[in-house]
């Protein structure tokens, strides 16, 4: 038997259906195993399938979020390293910036 794989909305709406007939009827209908239905209990509580939808997008764009985050912290760690460094002044040019610095 090949595997076959249903969306979230397929999955919640089969859900639904469990919850109305019984769960190894509704199992055999739809070829899966009645373990299969308790697990997606278990993953999708009451959502309905539009639930899912918008689940799913606010996943994405958290983790959208939590990289654009990672990313300014990132950031700010370097700018901050390189903004702790001392700078090695040539005698006659203390003012000289440490980004305009020339290594040999």
């Amino acid at each position: 038997m090949t595997k076959r794989r249903l969306t979230d909305e397929q999955m919640v709406t089969i859900l639904r259906e469990a919850d109305k007939a019984p769960v190894a009827e509704v199992a055999k209908k739809h070829r899966i195993s009645e373990q299969t239905i308790y697990n997606w209990r278990q993953h999708f509580g009451g959502l309905e399938a539009a639930d899912v939808k918008r689940l799913k997008q606010l996943e994405q764009e958290n983790a959208r979020v939590k990289k654009m985050l990672a990313d300014r912290v990132l950031e700010l760690d370097v700018m901050k390293e390189i903004d702790g460094k001392k700078c090695m002044v040539r005698p006659g040019f203390a003012s000289e910036p440490c980004a305009t610095k020339q290594f040999a």
